[in-house]
């Protein structure tokens, strides 16, 4: 009988080992550089603000974050790396409500990943999407742009940062509020679609405020709508889709931070106590805020269920056929 107790008790204090290992890893944590998988191309709203937390995030941490582009499939192929990497800090990925809950459900099959995938840490920023066009195009606001639309279905070209984006699915639910079809071209990013619309090879785009801001301020590029439900804090002239006739319309692009599934409760909150003192930072604040836009700490619980009610509203979308597999 002792012999058994005592082998129990060895027992017991091996299988406690890893655990005290993994504590003592989150005590520690970070002890080296921190990957930070932007699953788009440089250039879009997504990698400017990746960028500015990496820097933000690295001064807090003491420890180099690393941006690493990792675009396709909507964001779905640098997500669903991170899904699959460590839960142990190191690997993190930033999206929009897109990347997470969208792009997986238009893969076809079975999604290679769901919210579950994830361990949600903080919300970076809230982004007001415009629809813009080049300054040489005759369309000069909403109106003659919805005129043009009516008079020619399917001709107006019109860009987007990839299917399963937030930007896709405002077109998508725009379509079906007017009874209008447009051409709707993806991109791999938001800047590869500007930069055609630059070159005049497209007619719009709509994109995020602080993607587009700098080109609009430079005046190659004209703001004609905004999808937001009040007009954006830096393009206070330009009346939204609501005031435009399309009733209760909103659509914006929120920013979150990722870790995967199983990642420590520890970590996770260092890392959300990290942005929300880069959020407090008045040169972060002022630099989102000169690219449009909006800032709001919440807590990884307060994530979790901002993004499962986001995840209702879109499964029932699916479910309505308007999000279709491709």
């Amino acid at each position: 009988m002792k012999s058994f107790t005592r082998r129990t008790t060895i027992a017991a204090l091996l299988a406690a080992v890893p655990a005290g290992r993994t504590f003592a890893q989150a005590a520690g944590y970070p002890d080296k550089p921190i990957r930070l998988v932007v699953p788009f191309a440089p250039g879009g709203n997504a990698d400017i603000t990746g960028r500015l937390f990496a820097e933000a995030l690295g001064k807090r941490l003491g420890q180099q974050v690393i941006v690493e582009n990792r675009g396709g499939a909507g964001g779905a192929i640098g997500a669903e790396a991170v899904a699959k990497s460590a839960p142990d800090g190191y690997s993190l990925v930033l999206g929009s409500t897109g990347t997470f809950l969208v792009s997986p459900r238009m893969t076809g099959g079975k999604p290679p990943y769901t919210l579950s995938s994830f361990a949600p840490v903080a919300l970076l920023s809230t982004s007001p999407m415009d629809i813009v066009v080049n300054a040489n195009n005759p369309i000069r606001d909403w109106p003659s742009m919805l005129a043009y639309v009516r008079a020619n279905p399917g001709k107006l070209t019109i860009g987007h940062p990839g299917n399963g984006s937030t930007n896709h699915l405002a077109l998508l639910q725009l379509q079906k509020a007017l009874d209008v079809r447009f051409n709707i071209i993806p991109y791999k990013s938001n800047g590869l679609a500007l930069n055609d619309l630059l070159a005049g090879q497209i007619d719009a785009v709509i994109d995020q405020v602080p993607a587009s801001i700098g080109h609009v301020r430079g005046g190659r590029l004209r703001v004609v709508v905004v999808t937001t439900a009040r007009r954006a804090g830096q393009l206070p002239d330009t009346p939204t889709l609501q005031e435009m006739g399309v009733k209760d319309f909103a659509s914006t692009t929120p920013i979150v931070l990722m870790a995967p599934a199983g990642t420590p409760a520890d970590i996770v909150k260092k890392l959300n106590d990290a942005v929300a003192g880069a959020l407090a930072d008045p040169a972060v604040k002022e630099k989102l805020n000169d690219l449009g836009a909006e800032t709001e700490s919440l807590s990884p619980q307060q994530v979790t269920a901002f993004l499962q009610k986001e995840d209702t509203g879109i499964e029932e979308l699916a479910k309505s056929g308007l999000l279709k597999p491709e």
